[in-house]
């Protein structure tokens, strides 16, 4: 379909409208040549098929035509429109048509559509980047710590018929209870195993329920403090009735040689054990040093330029954040997932506000890092791709063979290639940088902070 006109004028948020004139010709043309169709598909009575007149059709179904055509005309000059245009409207969501455009089968038909496109920006400079880290290092306290889970991962267990004790595992069903005895639907949660004395229940009633044996049943009311960690309960008294139906105690294997050659045939003594934590732990520290660079340095280069995120790509961004939400938390509807929400006082509403602002900023930075390494022409070669398939080969059963057969089974080599060109990256920027030190960090504060 040919139109006679385009406009296209950008507005907030990288959306645009674009108004459109289709000549009156060509409207009348659509409009005729839908009827001809129209007409040899008809089964009106009196008429036989493909044979009903044009103005009977227009007689018997009137204004409901012209809404057609207008359809029909708006699909076809808006396919025409976009041919050639340097910004495309995004996959997420079609173009939608403003107001209520007035048509008219012999006049020229002006209608405007706005839909998003994907945000053009200019890059920021590279220059002058200044970042700063904490300053971590790794103590004998780090390295105890490891050694004890260690230990808790290789220890023997086994069933008690006695009271259980602080550092036992226990198997516990429980459910809070109403003024009236009864049980609070939504509460209930069955054969829970936590150990006694980490408080790994959301109640911590750890030192309330130690001392029960397997087949005890207790109710216990226990008041919150104010800052509890779990604002639901925070300042509130709850009544549970807790069932054990199993206590098991652990038997922690001593810390030596002989624990070290369980762990692993590659370890002979205790020393070589701690050697290999602690080249572990060193591993996973500069890791996320790294990571904490990489962040910084995204951080500094979007205060440098302005990344205006559509709406649907946000919309996008968050509907996918709630999938993995429920693939993480093991429901199958939506509807489950709200109750579960519901049962710490939100809704999907309240979740999608606070990640609005993170799904943008990763939108950005997403965004942003694809064009500068674009920009810089960043790539990876096939020894490169082999040489980082042989290092996941290290700490895998996989020969890099194997993995690399994996790989290109599932079409996924092209992450590996774009992980080495952002790496490639991000070298580049810190050979340049300056990076300050910050306050000390405690190493397992540092871990357990996010990105």
């Amino acid at each position: 379909m040919e139109i006679s006109e385009k406009k296209i004028e950008e507005l907030e948020l990288s959306r645009m409208r674009m108004t459109i004139t289709v000549p009156a010709q060509e409207v009348r043309s659509e409009y005729d040549t839908m009827m001809n169709e129209y007409a040899k598909q008809a089964r009106i009575d009196g008429f036989r098929k493909g044979h009903v007149p044009v103005p009977v059709l227009e007689r018997k179904f009137g204004a409901s035509l012209k809404t057609d055509a207008m359809a029909r005309v708006i699909e076809k000059a808006l396919e025409t429109a976009l041919k050639d245009v340097s910004r495309p409207p995004l996959a997420y969501e079609m173009p939608t048509l403003e107001d209520d455009p007035s048509f008219e089968l012999d006049s020229d038909f002006i209608f405007s559509v706005t839909y998003d496109t994907f945000p053009v920006f200019e890059l920021p400079s590279l220059d002058g980047i200044e970042i700063e880290v904490p300053n971590v290092t790794i103590t004998q306290e780090d390295l105890d710590r490891e050694l004890e889970n260690i230990r808790q991962r290789n220890a023997i267990v086994a069933e008690k018929d006695g009271p259980s004790e602080i550092g036992d595992i226990v198997t516990a069903s429980f459910v809070e209870i109403a003024e009236d005895g009864s049980e609070i639907p939504g509460t209930s949660r069955q054969d829970f195993s936590f150990e006694l004395g980490k408080n790994l229940n959301i109640y911590k009633f750890d030192d309330e329920i130690s001392g029960l044996k397997a087949g005890d049943e207790k109710i216990i009311t226990k008041t919150f403090p104010d800052d509890f960690e779990f604002p639901e309960y925070a300042g509130k008294t709850a009544t549970i009735k807790v069932l054990i139906s199993k206590v098991k105690h652990q038997d922690l294997p001593d810390l030596d040689d002989e624990l070290a050659q369980d762990v692993s045939e590659k370890y002979k003594t205790l020393d070589d054990l701690k050697e290999a934590v602690r080249a572990q732990l060193m591993e996973d520290l500069e890791a996320k040093l790294r990571k904490t660079k990489e962040n910084a340095i995204m951080d500094e280069l979007l205060k440098r330029t302005n990344i205006s995120i559509p709406r649907s790509m946000i919309t996008a961004e968050l509907a996918m954040r709630w999938e993995s939400l429920k693939q993480q938390t093991g429901v199958d509807s939506d509807e489950h997932l709200e109750m579960l929400l519901a049962m710490s006082g939100k809704t999907r509403e309240m979740i999608f506000q606070e990640w609005e602002p993170l799904a943008e900023k990763a939108l950005a930075t997403n965004i942003l890092l694809d064009k500068l390494i674009e920009a810089g022409s960043y790539s990876s070669s096939d020894e490169e791709v082999d040489a980082e398939i042989a290092k996941e080969a290290i700490h895998s059963t996989m020969s890099p063979a194997e993995i690399k057969a994996e790989y290109e089974k599932h079409g996924t080599i092209k992450y590996i290639k774009e992980d080495i060109a952002m790496r490639k990256f991000f070298d580049n920027i810190l050979s340049s940088a300056t990076i300050k030190e910050s306050a000390p960090m405690s190493y397992l504060d540092f871990m357990k902070g996010n990105d």
